[in-house]
C-alpha cells in the first residue's frame, strides 16, 4: 500500500476517443511526473489503432505505473492512497470523485465535458485543466502541482468539503433521501389519480 494521497488514478471512461499521438504525449507526461499512477487503457481509447504504449515506456514507469482495462472505480477513488483523478469529465466520474473527496485533472473531450471541466475548475475550484492540444510538459506540471503543491493542497481540501457534503446530503436524514422518498411520494399520488 502506497502512502496516503501518493497515487494519481487516470480514466478517459467508456466511449472518449484518442489520437495514438495524445495518448503518447499524455503517457509520457504522466511518466515524467515521477509520481505513482493507476491508468485505465481501453483497448479501443485510441483512433483506429491499438492502445499499444512502448516498451521504453513500461520500462520507465515499471514500479511507479500499473496499466489495466478495467477497475472498479468508485472502490479506486474511496482508497486512502488515491490522491487524484485524471478524468474526461463525464458527469458519473465527477461525482464518483467529489464523494470520495478526490480533486481532478481535467482532460474534456465533447459535450457535456466541456461544461462539466468549467464547473469543476472555475466555478467550485476542485480541478485544474490539461487543455485540448496535450502536451506532455504540462500533463507533468499538472500531476506534480496537484499532487505536491499549494495549488494541490487548497484544491483537495476543496474536494474534502465536497465529500463532506456528500456524506450529509445522502445520510438518512439527507436531503437526497428526503427528494426521492418525494419524488416517489408524488408517483404514486400521481398513479392513483
Amino acid at each position: 500500500m502506497r502512502e496516503p494521497n501518493s497515487v494519481i488514478y487516470v480514466n478517459f471512461g467508456s466511449i472518449t476517443v484518442m489520437s495514438l499521438q495524445e495518448l503518447l504525449e499524455f503517457g509520457w507526461g504522466l511518466a515524467n511526473s515521477n509520481h505513482y499512477f493507476i491508468w485505465i487503457i481501453r483497448p479501443d481509447l485510441v483512433i483506429g489503432e491499438s492502445a499499444i504504449l512502448p516498451v521504453e515506456f513500461k520500462e520507465v514507469i515499471e514500479k511507479r505505473g500499473f496499466i489495466a482495462s478495467w477497475c472498479p472505480q468508485e472502490e479506486v477513488l474511496n482508497h486512502p492512497s488515491v490522491g487524484g483523478f485524471l478524468t474526461h469529465c463525464g458527469w458519473g466520474s465527477i461525482i464518483e470523485s467529489l464523494s470520495a473527496g478526490v480533486p481532478m485533472i481535467c482532460w474534456p473531450f465533447y459535450g457535456d465535458q466541456l461544461t462539466n471541466c468549467r464547473q469543476m475548475c472555475k466555478e467550485w475550484d476542485v480541478g485544474m485543466e490539461i487543455g485540448s492540444n496535450v502536451k506532455r510538459d504540462n500533463v507533468e506540471k499538472l500531476v506534480r502541482k496537484l499532487m505536491g503543491g499549494i495549488e494541490g493542497k487548497r484544491i483537495r481540501n476543496k474536494a474534502m468539503e465536497w465529500k463532506r457534503i456528500t456524506e450529509i446530503a445522502t445520510s438518512p436524514k439527507g436531503s437526497s433521501l428526503l427528494d426521492i422518498e418525494k419524488l416517489v411520494d408524488d408517483i404514486n399520488a400521481f398513479s392513483r389519480n
